[in-house]
């Protein structure tokens, strides 16, 4: 691991939207995440390797949301003025140290409660693309990474949900049953 500079705070003015992610204000990430939740615009990103096995990653113990357990490649936010796009871009950078390309597939909305701790309470974007360049995970933001056959994940998360995060839950499972034939297409490009 790579030692970085923090990248990720909790001030940082976030998107609030509503149920069709049209802006309707702006709050703290910590604000953003406490008790309930408050609905917000959040990305993932998928990136799979040159054999088409999908990177993961394992979350950060300083992370107050899901520490250690496995998620996608990259997940985070846009900030304010920031277009999804870019804050895709600036997120594989800082967590991952590539440049990277992902390529928009769909968004959902979803609510995970992390017990008394807060929440996940995002309209997620989620992107895909194919690693091309050596990963330099951010110490501050990943514990560990691996990578796995798309066959391995389902199985994984079918036999230990408890290990991965609930957003990379939902999100393969729509990927799996609704995506994967657009998802392979553009991984193709």
């Amino acid at each position: 691991m790579i030692a970085h500079a923090r990248v990720s705070f909790d001030d940082e003015p976030l998107i609030l939207v509503d149920a069709d992610d049209n802006p309707v204000g702006f709050e703290t990430k910590q604000r953003c995440h406490e008790g309930r939740g408050l609905l917000h615009r959040a990305f993932s990103v998928f990136l799979f390797d040159a054999a088409g096995r999908v990177v993961l990653q394992q979350r950060s113990s300083q992370k107050a949301l899901w520490p250690g357990v496995w998620a996608n490649a990259c997940c985070s936010h846009p900030r304010r003025g920031e277009s999804v796009a870019d804050a895709v871009a600036r997120r594989l950078r800082e967590e991952l140290g590539v440049t990277d390309r992902a390529s928009y597939l769909f968004k959902f909305r979803y609510h995970a409660l992390f017990g008394a701790v807060g929440a996940e309470h995002e309209l997620c974007h989620v992107y895909v693309g194919r690693q091309r360049s050596p990963l330099r995970p951010n110490a501050n933001e990943i514990a560990a990474l691996k990578v796995c056959e798309p066959a391995e994940l389902d199985r994984e998360l079918e036999l230990h949900a408890e290990a991965y995060s609930p957003w990379l839950a939902l999100e393969w499972q729509q990927m799996r049953a609704g995506h994967w034939p657009t998802l392979e297409a553009l991984l193709q490009g």
